[in-house]
């Protein structure tokens, strides 16, 4: 990845399945466009491009750890092209659900080296801020329960094998992916955050520290308030 220079900001939301990303991703733009800044969101696994190819993929478990890899990563570039780019360069602030931490991390734990994912995605610009949404083992397993129904193939890792058992496949692998991000999040200085906290809490702590970032860059010209 590479730093950027254009005049708006890519704020990134990380975490496993669960943990309410798209709940503050929302939140977030809510309140910056009533503050007035120009916003844009992106979410993963979102491209007009590729995204149905993915789907239907993912719905006849077709998906080995390389063509799983590809997708994901053509998914992010053309969204890096088609929207996020344009709207950092108008200044706005790009909200992302999910970037390229959640492929660092899924992609190995899959069986993918970790130097090789990392430069698929050498395309990839870094983020300006990187929060990542923190919940133990246990109380994301009832969550994903309580609030969907069930648990999913993929998100379960029972596409590679790790257990015929589903609820103990979704424990070894999510306890692995949440492995990864722990150490992205250490290397990378992620802001943290306690998921279990309640939403308001959490959006809270975004806000004031977004605030802070914005309150420097408003002040410079860089970022342009609608």
């Amino acid at each position: 990845m590479h730093n950027h220079d254009y005049p708006g900001k890519l704020v990134v939301i990380e975490g496993t399945d669960g943990v309410g990303r798209s709940t503050q991703v929302e939140m977030l733009q809510n309140w910056l466009q009533v503050e007035g800044f120009g916003v844009s969101t992106t979410a993963w696994k979102s491209s007009q491009l590729i995204s149905k190819v993915i789907e239907k993929a993912k719905e006849k478990n077709a998906l080995n750890t390389i063509t799983f890899s590809l997708l994901y990563a053509t998914d992010l570039a053309d969204r890096l092209h088609s929207t996020i780019i344009p709207a950092l360069k108008a200044g706005h602030i790009v909200l992302a659900d999910r970037y390229v931490y959640t492929a660092f991390a899924r992609d190995v734990v899959r069986g993918a080296d970790s130097t090789w994912v990392r430069k698929i995605y050498d395309f990839a610009i870094k983020p300006d801020r990187v929060f990542y949404l923190k919940i133990p083992l246990d109380p994301l397993l009832r969550r994903i329960i309580t609030t969907r129904g069930g648990l999913d193939f993929y998100e379960s890792g029972r596409d590679i094998g790790i257990s015929t058992d589903l609820y103990q496949s979704f424990k070894l692998y999510q306890s692995q992916i949440m492995f990864e991000f722990e150490r992205m999040a250490e290397a990378n200085r992620f802001i943290t955050l306690n998921a279990e906290d309640p939403v308001e809490a959490i959006q809270k702590v975004l806000r004031r520290e977004l605030g802070t970032l914005l309150m420097d860059e408003t002040l410079s010209g860089s970022v342009v308030r609608s």
